[in-house]
């Protein structure tokens, strides 16, 4: 490693686990820092994430207001701590998502009591105004956006069918003008695709010269072909997180209710669970495709990569990904691909029909059609599967994302001031944080 070990401090406002790119990224990229010989702490919102014994835990609990089995609860007078919490409700209760918000404040108030402790801060994707406070104490502060959240805003706007729902969608995700705001006053943004680079210039107007890419990576040794499994024939598998209309689940359901016409043998395994109020259930119904689902949640990567290695086929649906570790994950296994178009999702898994088959995204006739063909067709899946874990296996690794993302620590470490280790220059920090609070 070149240079002296930092010390890092990690924000994450969600640390969910297995499905959803913030707590894997989190989860990950620790592990290979401290590999790297830094020290790493991570400052979470629940859901907690689980982390390599050598990396640190601060947990900022939030009131948790969107959980099973009540989401947008109204907590009772004694669950009110602060102020932070009194906004949080505030904002749930006209309709807005308010831990971006409210994470940022609480994390403000953890880093401030603890300036000469750390040499960098690591935002990951929260992009909230407590980062404006931390930045004018004098901590170095990082940004990651893995996508620009205004893509998932204006795809549910061009999806919605009343102004009624409009109006809701406008409020929920009202929290990315802020997000706006913070990224254009960061010092250096980092993004994990070309394509997500070029949606951040455009919807947060954000100058590209302090943009930079770093692809994220995979563990190829834990998600790895597991040849002993059979794979269970017309098995398909799919992993979302959510259930929003971005990630393409919806025509993936189409595209499995026509293939069941002629092939009642294909089942699909979804790694994610619907949320409370979805709209899944109904549509599962409707196209009669339930006794063909499993949702499976709450696993072990283990577990995980056994499911691969017992689906046919690995599917992505999304209309937009910024990366999709879903993807690489499945590559990795060599369990062979079908992903849309959309967003960085050619630009991650490579050539259409050798490392991956590529379908237009919202077409889920082209999906069964293709599915259909590679089912078909178990030689073109092989070839396909061992080309797309050729590919994850030279080009995406975890160690070269830590070691990448450490030089852009120095880099802005260098810009705003500051050195690692030593004390801060040009002002009286202590005082600026008595201000900021």
């Amino acid at each position: 490693m070149v240079g002296d070990p930092l010390r890092v401090a990690l924000l994450v406002y969600r640390g969910k686990n297995h499905v959803g790119g913030q707590g894997v990224y989190t989860r990950r990229l620790s592990k290979a820092l401290v590999e790297l010989g830094h020290h790493v702490e991570v400052f979470s919102g629940p859901p907690y994430p689980e982390l390599d014994p050598r990396v640190a835990l601060t947990e900022l609990p939030s009131l948790e207001l969107f959980e099973e089995p009540h989401p947008f609860r109204l907590p009772a007078p004694w669950e009110y701590r602060d102020l932070i919490d009194v906004g949080e409700v505030g904002v749930m209760s006209v309709a807005g998502f308010p831990e971006p918000w409210t994470f940022s404040l609480r994390a403000k108030r953890a880093l401030l009591a603890r300036l000469d402790d750390f040499d960098i801060v690591h935002d990951n994707q929260c992009l909230g105004t407590g980062l404006l406070a931390m930045m004018n104490a004098g901590l170095p502060v990082l940004g990651t956006i893995h996508h620009p959240i205004t893509v998932d805003r204006r795809v549910e706007l061009g999806q919605a069918t009343s102004r009624r729902q409009r109006t809701q969608i406008r409020r929920w995700y009202g929290f990315t003008r802020m997000q706006t705001r913070v990224a254009q006053r960061l010092e250096l943004i980092v993004t994990v695709s070309e394509s997500s680079h070029a949606d951040i210039v455009r919807d947060h107007g954000v100058e590209p010269e302090r943009l930079r890419v770093v692809q994220i990576g995979v563990d190829p040794e834990q998600f790895s072909p597991l040849p002993h499994i059979q794979r269970v024939p017309g098995r398909l598998i799919t992993t979302t997180s959510s259930d929003v209309p971005m990630k393409g689940l919806v025509f993936l359901l189409e595209a499995l209710a026509k293939l069941r016409v002629e092939r009642p043998e294909v089942t699909l395994t979804v790694i994610g669970r619907p949320k409370q109020g979805s709209k899944i259930p109904a549509i599962v119904d409707r196209l009669g495709v339930a006794d063909a689902i499993t949702f499976v949640t709450g696993i072990s990567d283990d577990r995980i990569t056994e499911l691969y290695a017992e689906a046919e086929l690995a599917i992505v649906p999304s209309l937009y990904e910024g990366f999709s570790l879903p993807a690489v994950e499945a590559m990795a296994t060599g369990t062979p691909l079908v992903a849309t178009r959309g967003g960085a999702l050619p630009e991650v898994v490579g050539e259409d029909g050798t490392t991956a088959v590529l379908v237009p995204p919202g077409d889920s006739a082209a999906l069964a059609g293709t599915i259909a063909e590679l089912l078909d067709d178990p030689a073109r899946r092989a070839a396909v599967g061992e080309a797309g874990r050729a590919r994850v296996v030279e080009r995406y690794s975890w160690e070269r994302t830590a070691e990448e993302t450490t030089a852009l620590y120095r880099e802005v470490i260098a810009r705003t001031g500051t050195r690692a280790g030593g004390p801060r220059t040009g002002r009286s920090l202590r005082g600026e944080a008595r201000r900021t609070c």
